[in-house]
């Protein structure tokens, strides 16, 4: 059952209230977009945005009410908003997390838990694939996407076991690259991380496929665009390159005095959620109000 994380303190920042218009920018199987019906009703519409056609598919079957579901790229999102004359906005969320669904039931090797293809792509249309990162990249392009992406303080050695293995035989499945990266990273590094050793390598093909960092930029700048004034936007990220990039836009357009900072710090999931749901244990909620 997916849970979605932060759903109260979102709910309580966001204050979605009768007849107001929202925006769910990573719709996935609606677990915030249903709390906001609820709170907006008797008028009150969700535009949600969801670029994974599974998903879209698995949302428009419930038939919910007041919500219209866009396929499609919250990169996209003045396109979109404009394209379904969908005004006035009081809000935006984006929860930038992978729904539980990708890492249970896509089989796109999402999880170095699973052994699956190695493909992680949240869409149908990204330009490759992450077996062709590991299996096509020069070196140089595949640490560059380690150590930016992922923060991989290994990233050199790992390149280099991926280019002295694919000259072997192929990187096709999750299992493939975990046994790749347990033969050349330090014992003391796989038994005494904080997370899993494959984790970070993951993370960063995952970014690198989706462009989600790109998405995040072009996103922002659009979002206050698009709020009617007073509106609120709420983004909730998962690792230190996506809370950056929010945290250092929000701080830039309060000194041009475009938005109020209603997170001085950012919100982090209470003991009690983590307990339930220990995707919440990196999730970090910043928001703003548009002035």
């Amino acid at each position: 059952m997916h849970q979605p994380v932060l759903l109260k303190e979102t709910i309580e920042y966001l204050k979605p209230a009768a007849n107001e218009n929202f925006v769910d920018g990573t719709l996935g199987l609606a677990g915030h977009t249903r709390a906001i019906l609820e709170r907006i009703k008797p008028k009150g519409r969700v535009l949600g945005i969801e670029r994974d056609p599974s998903l879209v598919a698995l949302v428009k079957k419930e038939k919910l009410e007041r919500l219209i579901v866009v396929l499609g790229s919250f990169a996209d999102l003045e396109k979109i908003v404009q394209d379904y004359n969908f005004f006035p906005v009081s809000g935006i969320l984006l929860d930038l997390g992978m729904s539980s669904w990708h890492i249970e039931k896509s089989g796109r090797g999402f999880s170095f838990l699973r052994n699956e293809p190695l493909l992680m792509n949240f869409s149908p249309g990204v330009p490759y694939f992450a077996v062709d990162i590991v299996n096509k990249f020069p070196q140089e392009e595949i640490e560059r996407i380690l150590k930016e992406y992922g923060e991989e303080r290994f990233y050199r050695r790992i390149a280099r076991a991926i280019i002295n293995q694919r000259k072997k035989s192929l990187i096709k499945t999750t299992f493939d690259l975990v046994a790749l990266l347990k033969s050349c990273l330090p014992s003391a590094y796989q038994k005494k991380s904080r997370i899993h050793f494959a984790t970070r390598t993951f993370q960063a093909l995952r970014i690198a496929v989706n462009g989600e960092l790109e998405n995040i930029k072009k996103f922002l700048p659009q979002a206050l665009k698009v709020l009617e004034k007073e509106g609120r936007l709420a983004i909730i990220s998962f690792h230190s390159l996506e809370d950056r990039l929010v945290k250092n836009f929000f701080k830039e357009k309060a000194k041009e005095g475009v938005l109020r900072i209603l997170t001085k710090k950012p919100i982090m999931a209470s003991f009690e959620e983590i307990k339930i749901n220990r995707r919440a244990r990196s999730a970090k909620l910043r928001v703003c109000q548009k002035l």
